[in-house]
Order: C-alpha cells, then sequence, then structure tokens
C-alpha cells in the first residue's frame, strides 16, 4: 500500500492573488468547474495536463520563518536567466544568487514570491548538459 500526493498546500494570506501569481508563473489554471475568485479563502490551481494541484489557504498568520518546503523551478522554454527575468517581471524578490558558485555554468537563484515564500530557479537540462560539456574556448567563464 502506498500515497500519492493529492496536491500540494500553500498557507498564505491573500488565497486569490497568490493563485493568480503562481498560475502565471507556471501556466496553471483554475479547475474548470470551480474557478478562483477574489475574497475566496481557498483557490485551487492545476497543471495544464491535470497531473498537479496546488491549493491556497488562508492563514491568519504571516510567514516568519524559513519555509520547509519549496518549489524549484526548471525552465520549460528559454533558460534559467530568461526565466529569472520573466519572475522578476511577474512581481518575485530575488533573495539570494547561487549562480556559478560550484563553477561556471551551475546553480540557482532564490527569489521569493508576493507573500515572501522561498522558490529557486534552475537551469534547464539543455543547460545543464552544454555545461557538463564544457564552454566553448571563445566563450567567457559564467
Amino acid at each position: 500500500m502506498t500515497s500519492r500526493v493529492a496536491h500540494t498546500s500553500v498557507d498564505c494570506r491573500n488565497a486569490y492573488d497568490l493563485s493568480e501569481w503562481w498560475k502565471a508563473v507556471l501556466d496553471y489554471t483554475d479547475l474548470p468547474d470551480d474557478p478562483n475568485l477574489p475574497g475566496h479563502e481557498e483557490c485551487m490551481i492545476v497543471s495544464r495536463d491535470g497531473t498537479h494541484r496546488i491549493l491556497f489557504i488562508e492563514v491568519p498568520e504571516g510567514k516568519s520563518v524559513k519555509n520547509r518546503l519549496h518549489f524549484d523551478l526548471e525552465p520549460v522554454e528559454g533558460t534559467r536567466d530568461d526565466e529569472l527575468a520573466r519572475l522578476l517581471d511577474l512581481g518575485a524578490v530575488e533573495f539570494a544568487d547561487h549562480r556559478g558558485q560550484y563553477g561556471p555554468g551551475t546553480g540557482w537563484v532564490t527569489l521569493l514570491d508576493p507573500e515572501g515564500n522561498e522558490l529557486c530557479i534552475l537551469r534547464n537540462e539543455a543547460e545543464r548538459t552544454a555545461a557538463s560539456a564544457g564552454p566553448p574556448i571563445d566563450a567567457p567563464a559564467e
């Protein structure tokens, strides 16, 4: 006997606003028969293929310490740095830059969502493969 994750829950101050932000980040949607509306205390979003759900639940207390669980995001299109620029444009705040920490082409960037929850932007598969092959001779190190 085993279990599966039904959805990931995120405690927050404003379920609607945070669910809207994450929908833009992840290209998720509302449940077809349960749209999220301003003022809803619980807002669920789902991946377009239906395999992952995130439930935002309003709680009275604010975030006070580092998350014990966070999302590590990998760009579907573009590079880590392209995705970093996109999320900053959406309102994320850069928290810690770990790019190049373990050598050229490595690392991640830690961001904060609009409510201060941590998330990380990783390199995509193509970037990791290219970095493991080494930089072209005339390419500058990161």
